[in-house]
């Protein structure tokens, strides 16, 4: 059994293991395992048709009824959460106005600064 499929059943783990060992022993082997790795699709984070594809470029679904509904919800939502973002920075900074009017409020009404300090 060559030792590529022996390492696929022990899984991933194994392949890293492999590379670390290798960059231990001499660092062109583990450059040259890791090259393997990410040539051979052993890497699966790299796969373009996994959990990574970017989510703004759907594939059409063949159905352009249903293609242009999707496109017109997603917009709205896109618009909803730009509007969001905007209401909570006005939020923000109103809660910032407000706590700066305090601090100014209580600075100014404090007894005047010409009491000794206590030490």
């Amino acid at each position: 059994m060559p030792i590529a499929a022996k390492l696929d059943e022990f899984g991933k783990p194994a392949w890293i293991v492999l590379m670390i060992l290798g960059f231990m022993w001499w660092w062109p082997m583990g450059l040259a395992i890791l090259a393997f790795m990410i040539g051979s699709g052993r890497m699966g984070c790299w796969n373009h048709n996994g959990r990574w594809r970017r989510a703004t470029t759907p594939r059409s679904s063949g159905n352009r009824a249903f293609d242009e509904y999707r496109a017109d919800t997603l917009r709205g939502l896109e618009e909803e959460q730009r509007d969001f973002k905007e209401f909570l920075d006005r939020l923000r900074f109103a809660k910032d106005r407000a706590e700066f009017d305090q601090f100014m409020a209580e600075r100014r009404n404090r007894p005047g600064d010409d009491a000794p300090q206590p030490s």
